[in-house]
């Protein structure tokens, strides 16, 4: 037996929004690569996912202490829920709660071992990572901050 799903079977919320949004996504990753862009592009298309890659790879470091670790999970968990404070559809302003948020964890990683390990950890374009430290308030004008 095959079941047939007819789109007025499918509620709009949160389905359909969540199908505009990432529509809203891809169209301005599109103008971006489109405008030649691409380093934007790829900054902007992969700046979740590089933040739960770091987040990751650093919440599983045997070096980070166990509360440290914790507080990682918990923005995991966070960057994996599909809806945010504000939306990611949102070019730039989209990505700031998440930047802020995975600032403020890496803040508490970096002063229990050094801004080195998040480089590390880092997969994105630097561009990106500039921005996360930044947020972090670890890096200032291309600058870093003396601990």
């Amino acid at each position: 037996m095959i079941l047939a799903v007819s789109p007025d079977d499918v509620p709009f919320w949160p389905w359909g929004l969540l199908m505009i949004a990432v529509g809203v996504y891809l169209v301005g990753v599109a103008a971006l690569i489109g405008a030649g862009r691409r380093e934007d592009a790829r900054a902007l298309a992969g700046f979740i996912p590089d933040c739960l890659v770091l987040v990751s790879r650093l919440a599983r470091d045997p070096d980070v202490s166990r509360p440290r670790r914790a507080v990682l999970f918990l923005v995991l968990a966070y960057l994996a829920f599909p809806f945010d404070l504000v939306p990611d559809f949102l070019p730039g302003v989209g990505q700031l709660d998440d930047a802020i948020l995975v600032g403020l964890a890496l803040r508490l990683v970096v002063h229990g071992g050094g801004t080195e390990r998040v480089r590390e950890a880092w997969p994105g374009p630097e561009a990106s990572l500039t921005l996360v430290l930044r947020a972090a308030g670890l890096e200032t004008n291309g600058r870093r901050k003396p601990r």
